[in-house]
């Protein structure tokens, strides 16, 4: 059974193409080159909102272990680079975790 951490950030239509940017050839690529222990993958969706696009990763471990070896004891907290918080007008402060029903 896997765990997935969900995470959502806002953007203006202006600042979107900009923050998938980052998301597809910074974040993403980072995340994938560490190696992390339990890491499966991180997916990335967006949405149209109206005034607003809405973006959502959802990464994938082994284990909530696997997360808390990655994000400490508080694991919920989000991780948001500096670089997305200059184009994010909003974002969670905390992520959700659930276990994969299949």
């Amino acid at each position: 059974m896997a765990i997935k951490r969900i995470w959502r950030g806002w953007t203006t239509h202006g600042n979107a193409e900009v923050y998938r940017k980052l998301l597809t050839q910074v974040v993403k690529p980072g995340i994938e080159v560490k190696n992390i222990p339990g890491y499966r993958s991180l997916e990335l969706l967006s949405r149209d909102i109206g005034n607003e696009v809405e973006f959502m990763t959802i990464m994938t471990f082994d284990t909530l272990e696997d997360v808390v070896g990655l994000q400490g004891p508080d694991y919920e907290k989000a991780y948001v680079p500096e670089a997305a918080q200059t184009v994010l007008s909003r974002w969670d402060q905390t992520c959700l975790h659930y276990e994969s029903a299949e």
